[in-house]
């Protein structure tokens, strides 16, 4: 049994995972890993992390070499293509391919953190090349220095449009983005002032978007000297960054909001919990990298406090699944299906991001997220690893049905199944106790309705 919450201390949660006799490093559990540091991983994947080991596995993740840069240019190049249609929707359909084909699984995770952290949406910007160069700006520093990140959405047109901050002037500064920069960027609630928020605005007056492009109009900002979180100087909007990003609260909030991310849904880690985190990013001088390794080499990580304590966002249950079986599939097509479950990629609800959690799951979405899965498994358009669905057990040289159930649940499950459950699967996918490989997509749709299914 691994430990729960209540087995642990902050102090002991933040120690290193050690594989043991009582809980090895299964294919279980690095299909939990890549699941949450990723978008899920095929079974010749799963082998190879449970090769490698916890701790390698990790490292892979977080510098995944020099099998990036084909793919960078491909994916470039590709963009480049969906661009000239000038239509956000196939952009998202170019996201989705690259979750689905990415060598750097949790490099793209983090970009899709990052999308919903700083929430912009293509519904209001338009330009679908604004919308592209935020995503790489997003994929640039994905484990990167935070810092630079923030400034970097300071500076980013599709931000700046969509928060109606393209123009901002010393008579009349514009306070969204400065807002938003405290209250859902780097600060989080009651950690500042209206003032805070007043004094930030003048120190970006001056920052201008012009045909697409961020300029610093001199003659319209405010040379006069701001006080922000209680420091004062004639600061600019790097200055001004300055000081929030060297807030011990900076380093808490995002820590709290990669712990909500990738370890449970649940708000359960207080402030003591969180400070470890925290501090190591601090010590990192606000690079993300140490940070994450932190989280996915740790006790917490495999215990279960975080074990199926997440629920699987539609993204993560489309490209998920793709992944997992080694398949494609139109990725236009899916990006519109996601959008009925609440999550189509360049399309957040709000500046809020997507609340994420529990709010995934209602009566209508669990039906919808059922039909997600009925729709990839009978799409003529949807190959499993270049051949139709019924071929894919015998790829994985599974011969009968209880196998290719409990093979199944492991590529696509966060919790193991009852065994009454399993038993209904089982009997869904034989006749007469003989292995029905044309049922398979029937097997794969009742798991879709299972509670189980909706976790990650």
């Amino acid at each position: 049994m691994s430990l729960t919450l209540a087995d642990l201390r902050p102090a002991d949660a933040w120690q290193r995972f050690e594989p043991s006799a009582e809980q090895p490093f299964s294919r279980r559990l690095a299909a939990h890993l890549y699941r949450r540091a990723g978008l899920a991983a095929s079974s010749r994947e799963l082998d190879e992390a449970v090769r490698l080991g916890p701790e390698d596995a990790v490292k892979r993740l977080l510098s995944p070499g020099e099998a990036t840069v084909k793919f960078d240019q491909e994916m470039h190049q590709f963009a480049q293509v969906t661009l000239a249609a000038n239509n956000p929707e196939l952009l998202a359909g170019w996201w989705l391919h690259r979750m689905r084909h990415t060598p750097a699984p949790l490099v793209e995770k983090m970009t899709l953190f990052w999308h919903g952290h700083f929430a912009t949406s293509a519904t209001k910007v338009r330009q679908p090349e604004l919308m592209l160069q935020q995503n790489e700006l997003f994929r640039r520093h994905a484990l990167g220095d935070f810092g630079q990140l923030v400034r970097g959405i300071a500076r980013d047109p599709a931000m700046l449009l969509y928060l109606d901050s393209a123009t901002n002037r010393k008579v009349h500064p514009n306070e969204n983005f400065s807002r938003e920069v405290m209250e859902l960027f780097c600060l989080g609630l009651g950690r500042y002032t209206e003032r805070d928020i007043q004094e930030l605005a003048r120190c970006f007056t001056g920052w201008e978007i012009q045909h697409g492009q961020f300029k610093f109009n001199p003659y319209q900002h405010d040379e006069r000297s701001k006080t922000v979180l209680a420091r004062s100087g004639n600061f600019d909007g790097d200055d001004g960054l300055a000081v929030i990003l060297d807030e011990p609260a900076t380093a808490e909030f995002i820590c709290g909001k990669l712990l909500r991310f990738f370890v449970a849904d649940d708000d359960v880690f207080t402030p003591e919990w969180i400070a470890p985190l925290a501090t190591k990013f601090r010590e990192s001088k606000l690079t993300l990298a140490p940070v994450l390794e932190m989280i996915f080499t740790s006790r917490l990580f495999y215990s279960e406090a975080a074990l199926g304590r997440k629920v699987r966002s539609p993204i993560e249950l489309g490209v998920g699944m793709l992944r997992a079986l080694d398949a494609t599939t139109n990725m236009v097509q899916l990006a519109n299906r996601l959008r009925e479950l609440g999550q189509m990629p360049l399309y957040p609800p709000n500046v809020k991001g997507w609340d994420g959690g529990r709010s995934w799951i209602n009566s209508s979405t669990l039906l919808g997220r059922a039909n997600l899965v009925r729709y990839l498994v009978e799409n003529a358009d949807t190959r499993f690893a270049g051949g139709p669905l019924a071929q894919l057990l015998d790829k994985q040289a599974v011969k009968s049905a209880a196998d290719a159930v409990d093979h199944l649940a492991e590529l696509l499950l966060a919790v193991p199944l009852a065994a009454d459950v399993r038993a209904q699967l089982v009997a869904s996918l034989q006749q007469g106790g003989t292995l029905r490989p044309e049922r398979l997509g029937q097997m794969l749709h009742l798991a879709g309705t299972l509670p189980e299914f909706q976790l990650a």
